[in-house]
């Protein structure tokens, strides 16, 4: 079906690339650079995972960026040239000032274009979270669903969507700022595992602090059973910063809880990972409430 609009989202979402060729989404790649040179988030295609988390443990320190108003111009031109609206999918604006930029080019394309519409849904989301809400929106999209109503569902659903980050090694959190250098040498050693939310506001918030990596592992999978996941509704997505053998604990112990269910273990992509560090794994899913502040 020949839709009159483009669904696009951006990198930050984590979206699993082979799923993105089969339904053919664009998408927005976000910038990082690793030893002094940029690179793009083309969600794995040409990234490999396993080296870069080794570059990471043998010191590497990737920085990331935020987008700008250029970019997004160059993204979402051709879109409206070519006669189609536009709904951009985009990561949480309170992680990151990069909505601020494509709100600026919404405003400037318009102008410019005053019969086409934009509409940027912020999700409120980052990573795996945001990946389920883009798949089941373009679930929507595939079956011929308008804009609106695509755009209204994700503003109602989009605080269904959550995860629970457990790190590995304290020291990234503590490098981008999350912990202070104490917590981190004290938490270190005792061998604590700092859970991580996305928080009803869009930010990520400490949560539970467990000691021992295996606790840590299955405290995410009972704190998923208590938020009630819908995995009728969307699949759970297991995500990996190197680290399949614990995400397939992970799995094990869910499909143990959720038999049936249809899970999903992808990677942890590069900008992302350069804050939660190697080793860390998610555990993202919908619920059928909306989040916890």
């Amino acid at each position: 079906m020949e839709m009159d609009y483009v669904f696009m989202t951006d990198s930050d979402s984590d979206l699993p690339y082979h799923l993105k060729e089969e339904y053919d989404i664009p998408v927005v790649y976000m910038p990082y650079a690793l030893d002094g040179k940029e690179y793009f988030d083309d969600l794995g295609q040409t990234l490999d995972h396993k080296s870069y988390f080794d570059a990471m443990r043998n010191g590497a320190n990737p920085v990331t960026s935020a987008l700008n108003e250029a970019a997004y111009l160059d993204y979402f031109e051709p879109i409206l040239q070519s006669g189609k609206d536009l709904l951009f999918v985009a990561f949480s604006s309170k992680l990151s000032c990069t909505l601020q930029a494509a709100n600026t080019a919404r405003e400037k394309l318009l102008k410019k274009y005053p019969d086409r519409k934009i509409t940027i849904v912020d999700t409120l989301s980052i990573s795996g979270p945001m990946a389920l809400l883009v798949l089941k929106a373009h679930e929507m999209y595939r079956a011929g669903k308008p804009m609106e109503e695509v755009a209204a569902w994700l503003e109602a659903n989009k605080l269904r969507s959550r995860a629970y980050f457990t790190v590995d090694d304290l020291k990234y959190l503590k490098r981008g700022g999350r912990i202070s250098g104490a917590a981190a040498a004290v938490g270190t050693m005792l061998d604590l595992k700092p859970i991580i939310i996305e928080a009803s506001d869009g930010t990520l918030q400490p949560g539970e602090k467990i000691r021992g990596r295996k606790k840590a592992l299955a405290y995410i999978v009972d704190a998923m059973m208590q938020d009630e996941p819908d995995p009728a509704e969307s699949p759970i997505l297991i995500l990996n910063a190197d680290a399949r053998e614990d995400a397939e604990r992970v799995k094990a112990n869910i499909e143990s809880k959720l038999p049936g269910a249809n899970i999903m273990i992808e990677h942890v992509g590069p900008v992302i990972g350069a804050h939660a560090g190697p080793g860390t794994v998610a555990l993202c899913f919908i619920g059928k409430t909306i989040r916890n502040p």
